[in-house]
């Protein structure tokens, strides 16, 4: 469909929901059809068990919906059973054959306790969701569809490499997909009780009141002084043509990280064709291992508001001849307060940016307010490798200054075993007048250890690493801190004999995986 009905049906659609929001509160509305509101049960519920459902052949519907799923009809070679509006009690998406679960506009997973916990009202519940199950997006309806997991409740997404979980747009059960579709539904949100730095009031960042809504929606709160808080698993899992756009500005990504803490577990992820964002981080403590961010149309992982953390082996690959112009492989933002605390710390080790805009200055874009660590990376692109932009203060360029307490600030970012091979190296930008000259971002890269750039013939097949990107000595990032794993090569893969991101992924224009992996337009029948 057009991106211009599309959007229109979104923004009647969104209007249509602050209305109903006004009369008795968005979290207990449910539209005729929408599936069965399961009773309050703090959690507790057993599974439901299917019931009146025999065994169907691979590729055939199956006849009915398990007990709690309102049935919506045949979907290409499935049933689709609708997952309740509101889930207020535990609930399990069970792998049963000729089955898969319809996300039907806003889908709430528990009911927001608050930053504190203490929010009258709120409810705590798992979603779990079983290996190889698909869940779709209703995009024949008129509303944006998109989960959300609340504060204090927990997605377990727990797939498996042999049999990931899928979460995808309706058109991808019917055909009706290609290797250019995307933005076709709005993907999900996990919201925590993690510290974060821009809160919606005047209180101190970090701490139990700071929250703010989560970028797209109206309710979605995320942010307190929780920094462990535990939103679940999300592990094997793909997500395919999310990211719509409600707004200039206000968009939904493919996964949306609001605040979670660094008992979240997010690793073996693949988001391919977001129309935004691959995955976006807002604040919070959670690490991530292993994630295929294939053919973003902004950025790939895009950072802001104070998260510190961890990641390790990220393969970030734009979709062929991208001409947008503000997509990046990596953005590292602080919405423009460059000194609210807490300060983000952005640490990052064995990744792999290939960036195909010329439309976009640089492959990674990094602006004031963070602490970075670059380590074992491979970055290619048609403009520069690195845009870093900074504001201006008595303390000096606010990306590149020294290391101040006062501020918590640890100094210039740091790269280690990282090569650029980019049509140039640096880009600079002003903003206000300042502007981090090419001169003063080579310093940076070229204080670091053991850094190439001007590299040429450094890829090959797409993302596998060549030249001296293949005989570069890594950095043991275990050093740093122990989520990280000593590796004896740098970026997201070692060579083609690695496997880590295979089966698990799909295959399209923008990367394969190999044989194992199947094709992103497809799904499987079993």
């Amino acid at each position: 469909m057009s991106t211009f009905s599309r959007t229109t049906r979104l923004l009647m659609a969104g209007t249509a929901s602050m209305l109903l929001a006004s009369c008795d509160g968005a979290d207990s509305v449910a539209s005729p059809g929408e599936g069965v509101i399961v009773a309050p049960g703090g959690g507790s519920t057993p599974t439901p068990t299917p019931t009146g459902t025999p065994t169907p052949t691979a590729g055939t519907p199956a006849a009915s919906c398990p007990t709690g799923f309102a049935d919506a009809g045949v979907v290409g070679n499935f049933r689709g059973c609708r997952i309740p509006t509101v889930v207020t009690s535990s609930l399990t998406l069970q792998k049963l054959p000729g089955v898969a679960y319809e996300i039907n506009g806003q889908v709430d997973v528990g009911v927001d306790i608050g930053g504190d916990g203490t929010k009258s009202g709120g409810t705590r519940v798992d979603l779990t969701v079983q290996p190889g199950v698909i869940v779709y997006a209703n995009t024949t309806n008129a509303n944006n569809d998109f989960l959300v997991v609340n504060r204090g409740s927990r997605l377990l997404a727990e797939g498996t490499a042999a049999s990931p979980i899928i979460f995808t747009a309706q058109q991808n059960l019917t055909g009706g997909v290609s290797d250019d579709s995307q933005g076709l539904w709005g993907g999900i949100i996990m919201a925590g009780r993690a510290p974060i730095s821009n809160c919606n009031t005047t209180v101190a960042g970090g701490s139990a009141t700071c929250e703010n809504i989560v970028e797209g929606t109206t309710t979605a709160l995320y942010g307190g002084a929780n920094a462990t808080d535990d939103s679940g698993t999300v592990r094997y899992v793909q997500i395919r043509y999310s990211g719509t756009v409600i707004s200039p500005n206000n968009e939904l990504q493919g996964l949306t990280l609001g605040g979670t803490g660094s008992g979240t577990t997010i690793d073996h992820v693949q988001v391919h064709n977001s129309s935004d964002d691959g995955i976006e981080v807002f604040g919070g403590r959670t690490n991530m291992k292993y994630l295929a961010i294939t053919g973003a149309d902004d950025d790939g992982l895009d950072t802001d508001v104070g998260w510190q953390g961890f990641v390790q082996f990220v393969l970030a690959v734009q979709k062929p001849n991208n001409t947008q112009t503000d997509n990046y492989s990596t953005e590292i933002d602080s919405n423009g307060n460059e000194d609210a605390l807490p300060r983000q710390r952005y640490n990052l080790a064995n990744f792999t940016f290939v960036s195909t805009s010329t439309a976009t200055n640089a492959a990674i874009r990094l602006r004031g307010g963070a602490d970075a660590r670059f380590i074992n990376g491979i970055v290619t692109g048609p403009n520069a490798c690195l845009n870093i932009v900074a504001g201006l203060d008595s303390n000096g360029k606010s990306t590149i200054r020294p290391a101040n307490t006062t501020l918590d600030d640890l100094g210039p970012p740091v790269f280690s075993s990282v090569v650029f091979g980019c049509a140039s190296s640096y880009a600079e930008t002003a903003v206000n007048g300042v502007t981090v000259t090419a001169a003063e971002q080579a310093a940076v890269f070229t204080a670091g250890t053991n850094n190439t750039a001007s590299a040429t013939g450094i890829l090959t097949g797409t993302y596998l690493p060549a030249g001296v990107a293949s005989t570069t000595t890594p950095f043991n990032a275990s050093t740093i801190n122990s989520f990280f794993v000593n590796t004896s090569f740098i970026g997201a893969v070692s060579g083609p004999n690695d496997t880590s991101f295979a089966g698990w992924t799909c295959n399209s224009n923008r990367a394969s995986f190999g044989s194992t992996s199947g094709s992103c337009t497809a799904l499987p029948t079993g």
